[in-house]
């Protein structure tokens, strides 16, 4: 968030009020929320300022006009206009120019309200949402109470093909209780709801929108061209209801797959802003006169995806073998050239408050891989195992595994595939595959989005009925000592039972040119958690 709307929209920071929420007990009180939200605050300003002793925001005062040219990694005819069934960083990165959301997550991570002006509750389950006034729709409807229960309970309907149902399911009812107000009831409480409604897919639709061909939301930007897998072009929303935003008159957002040809459509000048850089790209760009490499230490991970409900990753020893099969320094070194840190087998980033640093690290470890892989039955055979450079570092990965497997007599097949298509047609549909994941704003997302057993994106299909309990019973727990420990026992049961290998933690790379001005990195994913294009300027 840049200092300019905490200028501008002094009512951003008030959120939650209401009784404790976690007890004092090494908990997090109404008044400890309070305090750490106006922390998040100062501290986002505090990064302005740096922003300015270095020359860059201060100094240079946002221009208007001007047009930015965004590369990403992928695009595809399913790419969609639809917040609910967005999949990957473009559609992200799309859908956050034309909508917004209730509420978004600033540079710590902290929630900070949007089109709600504040949100109410004294026990987690029911929620009063204080909506903002005076907002439009671009079609010039003014944004209502009705619009939120709308956008809300679409979710809940399996006709809607929502990608976060499973998250919606938590909502038992949104009503209208004011002019400007609605009332949100939880199945169970769950104190990251504002934080829940800071994803993409919750974004803000107009009551009764059933046709996504051309966007109609409360976004900075509206829609002049949108050609799935091909290209978007917005241009500014003169009626906005941020007063000066956005700066830019037009972006223009496509996906060229290629790494290499992505790093040279930057560098050539083609285009502005590219995110998924690969590890060896970074000297070359920061050595080019006009362009620089953002490093972000983020949970983005590239995981091997073992399918439980097929052979052979329905033995467990199958699993644990490949597991034990990761030689992840080296793929630390050599796929990711240090810009990663060790993972092990569990999807909470050590960055994350609920990390659990007394998990023992999994080593590579040939003699148990074999034991294991033996036990299978598959020492002596061959598996095919599908990558593509759609799924960051994977081929790399592959290459590495399939070494480590022929010194112990397994014939790992690797299968390079296409990018294009890559996630509707092979991950989670191949036997042994791999999946990329963007970092969650909270463990409680990141669990009940691909590890519960209802969850859409469930990768490996792995279902355990203890992890489905003690997910629900975590985000309900207002004692922060209690939920640490249930996270703890949860990240236990993922790496121990669970269908996923995760080597590392992926450390986000995006190159830039130095044109682009107003840039705040946020750890969630790359373009400013995909909403750069609300903020940024040109300079000449």
């Amino acid at each position: 968030m840049s200092k300019q709307e905490n200028g501008r929209y002094p009512t951003e920071g008030n959120i939650i009020t209401g009784d404790s929420l976690e007890n004092e007990r090494g908990g997090f009180t109404r008044r400890d929320m309070m305090r750490t939200l106006l922390a998040g605050s100062l501290m986002t300003m505090g990064s302005a300022g740096l922003l300015s002793a270095s020359g860059s925001a201060m100094a240079l005062p946002p221009k208007r006009g001007g047009k930015m040219r965004i590369a990403t990694q992928t695009s595809s005819t399913a790419d969609t206009l639809d917040p609910a069934k967005t999949a990957h960083s473009t559609d992200y990165t799309r859908v956050h120019m034309f909508y917004n959301g209730l509420t978004k997550l600033d540079g710590k991570l902290g929630p900070q309200m949007v089109l709600a002006e504040e949100m109410l509750t004294t026990d987690a389950t029911l929620w009063t949402v204080k909506l903002r006034k005076g907002v439009l729709f671009h079609d010039g409807k003014p944004f209502a109470p009705a619009d939120v229960v709308y956008s809300l309970m679409r979710h809940k309907d399996p006709a809607t093909a929502s990608k976060v149902k499973v998250l919606a399911d938590q909502i038992e009812s949104v009503k209208t209780t004011g002019p400007n107000e609605v009332q949100i009831k939880l199945t169970s409480a769950n104190a990251d709801l504002p934080v829940i409604l800071a994803t993409a897919q919750f974004l803000i639709v107009r009551d009764g929108t059933t046709s996504f061909t051309t966007p109609n939301g409360t976004g900075a930007f509206k829609c002049k061209e949108f050609t799935p897998g091909v290209r978007t072009i917005a241009v500014r929303n003169e009626n906005y209801w941020k007063s000066g935003l956005p700066y830019l008159d037009e972006v223009e957002l496509f996906g060229i797959p290629d790494e290499a040809a992505r790093v040279n459509a930057l560098l050539s000048g083609d285009v502005h802003w590219i995110n998924d850089v690969n590890a060896r790209s970074t000297g070359r760009i920061k050595s080019t006169a006009g362009y620089t490499v953002m490093e972000t230490k983020s949970g983005l991970y590239t995981d091997l995806v073992i399918r439980q409900d097929a052979a052979p990753g329905n033995s467990q020893d199958f699993t644990l073998g490949m597991k034990y099969l990761m030689d992840r320094e080296q793929i630390k070194t050599a796929a990711f050239r240090g810009f990663a840190v060790t993972a092990n087998d569990q999807p909470i980033d050590p960055t994350n408050r609920f990390y659990f640093a007394g998990l023992p690290q999994r080593p590579y470890d040939p003699d148990k891989a074999k034991f294991h892989l033996q036990k299978a039955g598959v020492l002596g055979s061959s598996i095919p195992l599908v990558a593509s450079v759609a799924a960051t570092g994977s081929v790399d990965i592959g290459v590495l595994m399939q070494q480590s497997a022929q010194k112990i007599g397994l014939k790992l097949d690797l299968k390079r595939v296409p990018a294009d298509g890559y996630w509707a047609n092979q991950w989670m549909k191949v036997p042994l595959g791999f999946g990329n994941i963007n970092p969650r704003p909270s463990a409680d997302i990141l669990f009940t989005q691909f590890f519960k057993s209802d969850a859409q994106w469930n990768e490996s299909g792995w279902k355990n009925a203890q992890f489905d309990q003690l997910v629900v019973a975590a985000r309900g727990e207002t004692d922060f000592s209690k939920r640490k420990q249930m996270y703890a026992d949860l990240q236990m049961l993922v790496h121990e039972k669970g269908g996923i290998g995760i080597p590392v933690f992926i450390t986000n790379l995006e190159g830039i040119s130095s044109r682009v001005k107003g840039i705040d990195a946020i750890p969630l994913g790359a373009f400013m958690n995909y909403t750069c294009a609300e903020y940024v300027w040109m300079d000449a």
